[in-house]
């Protein structure tokens, strides 16, 4: 059995180690040019780590292309691994690799398809998410299921925190699969189309304060842009200030206190950042 990766994110790195710790190799991987998506929330390159463990790699523009194709056939790769890619697989990809193609995505499926996984968990003011590993088929993030794992939201959890809470479960699904990928022994479970839900994606300036809304809504959206990803932001006299922490004062008459600490003041609450 061949395995082939396509990532350009720490996620997908961090998978990738995790299949060598098994004891199980790559055959074959793709990755975008080094100039490409620079500034991608956790972007990486993985060029050292294939050199070292010696996997053919591939720096293509898109993964539709029609050299990735031409790889993956030449490698004679069985499943063909996605992490952490923006890009959507059309079906000549799909069907290309001989066993299929496997993604990873970091929600419990069949909720919250789509974009910005970690930002929205947290905007949402969801108790809980996690990632899911399916087989891809044509349409977002609609796949049937081959494993998952649950990840509980504690009540002022950051987008760092729960990216890193994402690698790890990305390894361990890793860890519990790859041997019953090689062994062809997964079980499919098709996905609840009832219960499906499509996130949209997120623009930096996505992230801006609304200054008249709710303190608990902007303490949110804080926790939920803060590294890696742009931050939240509000403007005062036309300079942008970025905010990357902040936590609520409930108690309105401590705002005297405050002449030497930066705040925002809401109608229902003070941001003390």
């Amino acid at each position: 059995m061949k395995f082939g990766f396509v990532t350009c994110v720490k996620i997908g790195l961090s998978c990738m180690e995790a299949i060598y710790k098994e004891g199980f190799k790559l055959d074959f991987a793709l990755t975008l040019p080094d100039n490409m998506a620079k500034e991608k929330s956790g972007r990486v390159y993985i060029q050292d780590f294939c050199n070292h463990h010696n996997i053919p790699l591939l720096k293509s523009s898109h993964i539709n292309n029609e050299d990735v194709i031409d790889n993956i056939k030449k490698n004679n790769i069985d499943w063909l691994f996605i992490v952490g890619w923006s890009q959507i697989a059309n079906s000549n990809v799909l069907k290309t690799p001989m066993k299929g193609v496997v993604g990873m995505h970091p929600t419990l499926l069949p909720e919250g398809r789509g974009r910005a996984s970690i930002p929205w968990a947290i905007i949402k003011n969801l108790k809980k998410t996690g990632v899911t590993m399916f087989k891809m088929d044509t349409g977002i993030d609609n796949g049937p299921i081959i494993s998952q794992i649950e990840i509980p939201l504690k009540k002022r959890i950051t987008a760092t925190m729960l990216y890193n809470k994402v690698v790890e479960a990305h390894v361990l699904i890793f860890q519990k699969t790859i041997k019953a990928l090689l062994l062809n022994k997964i079980k499919l479970v098709s996905q609840n189309e009832s219960k499906a839900s499509i996130w949209p994606g997120r623009k930096p300036e996505d992230g801006e304060i609304n200054l008249k809304g709710s303190v608990y809504d902007a303490e949110r959206l804080i926790r939920a842009t803060t590294h890696p990803y742009p931050g939240a932001f509000y403007y005062h006299n036309g300079i942008k200030h970025i905010i990357w922490s902040a936590k609520i004062l409930n108690d309105i008459k401590a705002k005297p206190n405050l002449r030497k600490t930066k705040y925002l003041e809401f109608h229902d609450g003070i941001l003390v950042i």
